[in-house]
């Protein structure tokens, strides 16, 4: 049976683990702007996601290179899935 789904609920913590939270963020420091996930201190569960004015710009280099080289492995491994999902 096909799943014709067109949304599939995922958790912050895979979001970020893919770097795709890194990467947005990269694009919203031009403007200044963040996303801002808090951690709960005694369950270390994301507790709260928001919007933030920032004041600084883009990541350092050693934050850089672990974000390109996260989402390159995330689009190798997840490649044939994406492009499955143009052809549905």
């Amino acid at each position: 049976m096909k799943d014709n789904s067109t949304i599939t609920k995922k958790t912050w913590k895979e979001f970020k683990e893919t770097k795709l939270l890194w990467f947005i963020n990269s694009i919203l420091h031009i403007f200044g702007w963040a996303i801002i996930l808090q951690y709960d201190s005694d369950t270390n569960e994301v507790c709260d996601v928001y919007p933030a004015r920032v004041k600084y710009r883009g990541f350092s280099e050693e934050s850089n290179t672990a974000g390109y080289e996260g989402l390159t492995q995330y689009l190798q491994n997840n490649i044939q899935n994406i492009a499955d999902d143009l052809n549905e």
